[in-house]
């Protein structure tokens, strides 16, 4: 069980909220630091801030993400359904609305990471290929 993957929806909830929150920590933070690179800031604390800020939020959404659609394949009775991948991309929707308190991102954001959830669950289900790896 050392894949988020791997674990069956609905089971193991801590455990998927854990990993999905260090991958959404790691995204961050390297994520930040092309942005440090990129756009210098005055201060070396005004960097560190921006890496710091970024790294919690990404953390933050991908722990409610995973927490919100595991709690929802366990609740619903229903852990292969994309409806639980839906509801735990609007939550990380609503929570960047929360961050930057506004209802419009937080709804639209809603909507739009719900949909792609629930499409990538369903590729998934259907055995689509996302990432095509090059031929050895």
């Amino acid at each position: 069980m050392t894949n988020y993957g791997e674990i069956l929806d609905g089971t193991h909830c801590f455990r998927k909220t854990w990993l999905a929150g260090r991958l959404g920590a790691l995204t961050g933070l390297i994520a930040s630091t092309y942005h440090v690179v990129l756009y210098t800031p005055e201060t070396t604390l005004e960097g560190l801030m921006r890496i710091t800020k970024s790294t919690v939020t990404m953390a933050t959404l991908g722990a409610v993400f995973a927490a919100t659609s595991c709690i929802s394949a366990e609740l619903r009775d229903a852990p292969e359904d994309p409806m639980n991948y839906f509801i735990g991309g609007c939550a990380s929707g609503a929570m960047i609305g929360a961050k930057t308190n506004s209802f419009v991102i937080g709804s639209s954001a809603c909507v739009g990471l719900g949909a792609l959830a629930a499409f990538v669950k369903v590729g998934r289900q259907q055995g689509w290929t996302f990432l095509v790896l090059p031929r050895q």
